[in-house]
């Protein structure tokens, strides 16, 4: 998606969208980062030795993500990038499901009486 929105655009052009230096350095090419241009990090990924609270931060990650495939929906005109933004949106959307459904399970689990 990146090198169909970049092929052939003028260095100029580039320059006037301020998508110059990114583009410098990494051409078209993926670069995990945020729209600020700050890199992904792994410090990012938060986890406990607590799985309801690991779940609930998954199903926090998997809405944030849903909200802004949203908002890139609405900046886009173009059905070569709409089309993969809304499957991208639609996996969110199934992904936050099963992270409910697993939270569902471990709560059920942990109310369980335990038999030793």
């Amino acid at each position: 998606m990146i090198h169909q929105l970049t092929d052939g655009v003028p260095p100029k052009e580039l320059e006037k969208l301020h998508v110059d230096t990114f583009y410098a350095i990494h051409g078209s090419g993926v670069y995990p980062s945020d729209s600020n241009g700050v890199p992904f990090t792994a410090a990012y990924i938060e986890s406990m030795s607590d799985p309801i609270a690991n779940l609930n931060e998954d199903l926090a990650a998997e809405e944030k993500a849903r909200a802004t495939y949203d908002y890139l929906l609405r900046l886009a005109d173009d059905p070569d990038v709409i089309d993969p933004l809304r499957f991208l949106r639609e996996r969110e959307v199934v992904h936050y499901q099963r992270f409910g459904e697993a939270l569902r399970i471990v709560q059920e689990m942990k109310d369980r009486k335990k038999f030793y």
